[in-house]
């Protein structure tokens, strides 16, 4: 049997672009844009994104393990046993779209009446507490040293923190009440173990997460605006791939040059 080999498309179908019919705003690409925002429209404006990463498949399997856990408890309607370690009085969130919120290419979505923007996220859970408030919850897996138990400064926590504020923005665009403070569960491979056998050693913690949202309509209307000019956008501060593409290119421009010269 032939191997299968996916070759990188730099050119994305129109209908997946800005103003496409099947072009959405996702909440990664809201953080694409304030990564670099030039790199953001040549993704969407112009329909060429980034080489992707290989998939994290034992991150995937550790979502998917807490996703049939936390539904054992959604169809009892009882809590978690780690909502009760940490004394939280909540319970999985029931709903028929809950699926479908979770789904990657569906997701919970809304149309942002000013820039006409249609924002879209694929939650990991939602809990409900004794309040009404549903409570925004996102599922890590990840291999540190000593116990997880808050976020720190660094950009992946941010953006997490980000991640929990779209969501809850979506849900509150649909009409629902929510939690200012959201959850990660998090699973922690211990390395300190004799071997591996077979078996990877998690701790299981809950990183309080408090909300944001008010960044988010402002960075929508400059989203907009990124996605209407026909000027060049500027390049992130932190952004690896642009000075990439920029070395690369004069070099194969050099290249060219001479290779004219030659045949002259």
């Amino acid at each position: 049997m032939a191997d299968f080999i996916r070759r990188y498309n730099p050119n994305r179908h129109k209908d997946w672009n800005y103003k496409g019919a099947k072009w959405r705003l996702s909440r990664s690409k809201i953080d694409l844009f304030l990564e670099c925002p030039r790199c953001f429209y040549l993704d969407n404006a112009l329909g060429t994104k980034r080489p992707g990463f290989p998939s994290f498949n034992l991150n995937i399997a550790v979502d998917e393990l807490f996703k049939k856990e936390f539904d054992v408890y959604r169809e009892k309607q009882e809590p978690h046993p780690i909502m009760s370690t940490y004394k939280i009085k909540a319970v999985p969130f029931a709903h028929e779209k809950m699926d479908t919120w979770r789904e990657v290419f569906e997701g919970i979505d809304c149309t942002h009446a000013d820039t006409g923007l249609t924002v879209s996220g694929a939650v990991d859970d939602i809990w409900m507490n004794t309040a009404g408030e549903l409570i925004i919850v996102d599922y890590k897996a990840t291999s540190k040293e000593g116990s997880i138990t808050e976020l720190s400064d660094s950009p992946w926590d941010q953006q997490y923190k980000r991640q929990l504020g779209v969501y809850r923005w979506l849900l509150e665009q649909n009409g629902f009440k929510v939690a200012d403070d959201g959850y990660l569960v998090y699973a922690n491979a211990s390395k300190d173990e004799t071997g591996f056998g077979n078996t990877l050693v998690f701790e299981t913690t809950l990183v309080t997460v408090p909300t944001d949202t008010a960044w988010i309509e402002p960075t929508l209307v400059a989203i907009k605006d990124c996605l209407e000019t026909d000027a060049l956008p500027a390049i992130g501060e932190s952004c690896e791939h642009c000075p990439y593409r920029e070395a690369c290119g004069k070099k194969l421009q050099q290249i060219h040059k001479r290779m004219l010269a030659n045949k002259e």
